[in-house]
C-alpha cells in the first residue's frame, strides 16, 4: 500500500534551507530528493557543515550568512528552517515578508515564545507552516484512510506508547533547556491525536527525570488527554529503557466500536538504526473470532513524512488546497496543549488522604 506524501504541488517551489543538522541530513534532504524537490541554497551557521552537507546532497549554494540566504532566495523559494526552537524568531525576522515558510518543530519553547512566533508571522504575512511530520507518516496515513471509510467503526480510544532507549546525546542543545521530553518529542503524539480527535478538553500529565541522564530535565512522561467520557487518549513515553530491544516498544493504537489497528513506529527502536515498521488492523466479525491481519506499507517515518508538510506548504501556496493542515495557527494549538501539559506536571496530583 503506498501513501508517500501529501497533495502533489503543480509548481516544485526552490527550497532555501536554513540549517544543517543531523534531522536535516537523516530526514529534510532525503525526503526532498526522493520528492524530486528541488533544494536550492544550504545556509549554517557552521559554514563548513553547511558546505559538506550540500557535496553530499549536490546543493550549488551555501550562503556565508542568513542575510545572504534570504536576499539572494528566489521570489518563489520556500524557507525550510531546521534549528532550535529558541532560533525561529531571529530567523524569521530576518526573512522577506509574504513568503511561504516551514519550521523544524517545536514552535518555540514555549507558550509565549509560540505566540509571538505566531504574531510575527501574521505581521510578515508569511504563509507558515511547522514541520509535525508525523501526521504524514505512511502507516498514519493509512490508518487514517481506513478510519475516515469506517473501517474499524467509530473512534473511541487512541493510545501511544513508546518504551526505548533514545541516544539524547545526539542532540547536546537540549541539556542547556529547561523542557525537553514533552517539548521535543511528545509533542509529536499531542499533534497527531489532535489530528484525529480534536482539541482537548485539558490534561494530565507528568513529566519525569532519569537518574541515568541527569544533564536533562526530563526523558519520562505520562499524558491523559481529556475528551470526556467515552473517548480515551493516553501518551506514555520511556526513553531511558536500556535493556535491549526484547521489551522495547513503539506504537500507535486506534480502538474503534467494530476494529482496531496498530502500527509500530520501528524507527524510535535502536535509533537512529531503526527496526522495520509494522502495521496491523483487526476487524471484528459476527460469529468469528478476531484476527489480526497485517499489512505492508510503502515508506517510513523517517525520511518519507517529511515530504508531507513542504508538500502541503506548497500546494496551499499555489492554491491546490485551501487549508493548510499544521500552519502556524493550527500549531499554536499543540503548543497550547504542552503548556497545559507542564502546567499540570508542576501543579501535581490530588492528594490522597490516608486518615
Amino acid at each position: 500500500m503506498s501513501l508517500l506524501c501529501a497533495e502533489t504541488p503543480r509548481t516544485r517551489r526552490p527550497i532555501v534551507m536554513i540549517g544543517a543538522g543531523g534531522i536535516v541530513c537523516d530526514a529534510h534532504l532525503p525526503a526532498y530528493r526522493k520528492a524530486g524537490f528541488e533544494v536550492a541554497a544550504i545556509y549554517d551557521k557552521d559554514l563548513a557543515r553547511a558546505k559538506s552537507t550540500a557535496e553530499k546532497f549536490g546543493i550549488a549554494n551555501t550562503p556565508a550568512s542568513l542575510d545572504e540566504a534570504a536576499s539572494t532566495a528566489a521570489p518563489n523559494a520556500v524557507f525550510d528552517i531546521a534549528t532550535p526552537a529558541s532560533a525561529h524568531l531571529e530567523i524569521l525576522e530576518q526573512l522577506p515578508d509574504e513568503r511561504g515558510v516551514l519550521l523544524q518543530k517545536p514552535m518555540g519553547e514555549d507558550l509565549a515564545a509560540a505566540r509571538s512566533i505566531r504574531d510575527l508571522c501574521r505581521r510578515k504575512k508569511l504563509t507558515a507552516a511547522v514541520n509535525f511530520q508525523l501526521r504524514y507518516a505512511p502507516d498514519v496515513r493509512a490508518a487514517r484512510k481506513m478510519i475516515a471509510e469506517g473501517k474499524i467503526g467509530k473512534l473511541h480510544d487512541m493510545e501511544i506508547r513508546v518504551t526505548v532507549f533514545t541516544p539524547w546525546h545526539l542532540w547536546t542543545f537540549l541539556e542547556a533547556i529547561s523542557r525537553v521530553e514533552i517539548l521535543y518529542h511528545s509533542v509529536h503524539y499531542i499533534d497527531l491525536i489532535r489530528s484525529f480527535l480534536g482539541d482537548p478538553l485539558d490534561i494530565y500529565a507528568k513529566t519525569m527525570r532519569h537518574p541515568k541522564m541527569g544533564k536533562l530535565a526530563s526523558t519520562r512522561s505520562n499524558l491523559i488527554l481529556n475528551y470526556g467520557d467515552m473517548l480515551r487518549a493516553n501518551i506514555t513515553a520511556n526513553h531511558g529503557h536500556q535493556f535491549g530491544l526484547r521489551h522495547q516498544e513503539s506504537y500507535v493504537k486506534w480502538e474503534g466500536t467494530e476494529g482496531a489497528i496498530k502500527t509500530r513506529m520501528g524507527l524510535l527502536m535502536d535509533y537512529p538504526k531503526g527496526v522495520p515498521d509494522e502495521f496491523e488492523y483487526c476487524i471484528l466479525e459476527a460469529g468469528k473470532p478476531p484476527e489480526w491481519t497485517a499489512l505492508d506499507i510503502e515508506g517510513t517515518w523517517f525520511p518519507d513524512a517529511f515530504i508531507g508538510p513542504m508538500s502541503d506548504l506548497m500546494c496551499f501556496l499555489d492554491g491546490v488546497i485551501d487549508m493548510l493542515p499544521t500552519s502556524v495557527e493550527d500549531a499554536y494549538k499543540t503548543m497550547a496543549v504542552v503548556e497545559a501539559a507542564y502546567e499540570s506536571s508542576a501543579s501535581g496530583g490530588t492528594p490522597v488522604l490516608y486518615d
